[in-house]
């Protein structure tokens, strides 16, 4: 199948300043372009592109004062599958993972390890390790944090998602990785496009989605505390520690942003495009 990407973000910039974003497609993704992912800004500017410490594909904008526009619009092909699972996907022991995939069981900005490892031990610890524990997680958080955009926040961390039991799809994945790092399973943040392609659609515009990723079996897998079903056509555009390590745009001075739309629509095999 192929899946039409794109957004179109708007900004008022009082003063000149700097942004840098991840908005391109994930390097693991780009064999799988039909059409290019080109960032597109509206006044041109400055773009200096790189590889972050995440191995994501960043941008840094050096942006004028004024009305500041980013948008994309491209064509990737996906298999059509749902979200890949192993039950038997086994979990490693602490001196059996790459040295790399340690940094994914330590606290960070919005995963406090620290003071909810006795809860995750109390409410996890009995559980089967390796697949059935991150199922059990993922359950446990989708059927006890209340979804809402009306209760966003930017300083929310796993801490806060436990106590006060809502928040948004980030959220739900800060609590799911903390978890999981708690009980000595690598888990990271990740942020991307997931359109309703297979399922009814959302009673709310698009959005970038966020999901999680955990070390089992000798691999990376994808899970999503939020819906807690294997989904069709994610595609992938930054992991990290947590969201702020995967933020889409952060912004080194005042910005406002006035418009945002995301499309990540199935196309149609009758104007499928021949790769």
């Amino acid at each position: 199948m192929q899946i039409r990407l794109g957004y179109d973000l708007r900004f008022d910039v009082p003063a000149p300043t700097v942004m840098t974003t991840l908005l391109h497609v994930h390097p693991s993704r780009v064999p799988d372009l039909i059409e290019p992912d080109v960032l597109q800004v509206d006044p041109a500017v400055s773009v200096e592109s790189y590889l972050d410490l995440f191995g994501n594909r960043a941008t840094r904008l050096q942006l004028p004062a004024g009305t500041i526009r980013l948008q994309t619009q491209a064509l990737i092909a996906d298999g059509g599958a749902l979200d890949a699972r192993d039950p038997t996907a086994v979990q490693h022991a602490a001196h059996e993972l790459p040295p790399e995939v340690l940094r994914y069981l330590m606290p960070s900005r919005y995963c406090e390890v620290d003071l909810l490892a006795p809860i995750a031990l109390d409410l996890f610890g009995n559980t089967e390790p390796g697949w059935p524990r991150v199922e059990a997680i993922c359950k446990w958080v989708h059927e006890r944090v209340s979804f809402s955009y009306a209760t966003a926040r930017p300083t929310r961390g796993a801490l806060d998602v436990f106590t006060e039991r809502v928040g948004v799809c980030r959220d739900f994945q800060h609590l799911a990785i903390t978890f999981c790092r708690c009980l000595n399973i690598p888990a990271r943040y990740a942020a991307g496009y997931l359109g309703d392609i297979g399922v009814p659609a959302a009673p709310y515009p698009m959005d970038f989605s966020a999901w999680f990723e955990v070390y089992l079996g000798g691999r990376w897998w994808s899970c999503d505390a939020r819906h807690n079903a294997r989904r069709i056509g994610r595609v992938l555009m930054a992991t990290g520690l947590d969201a702020t390590d995967a933020a889409i745009t952060t912004t080194f001075g005042a910005a406002t942003l006035t418009h945002f739309e995301v499309t990540s629509d199935a196309v149609p095999d009758s104007l499928a495009v021949s790769a």
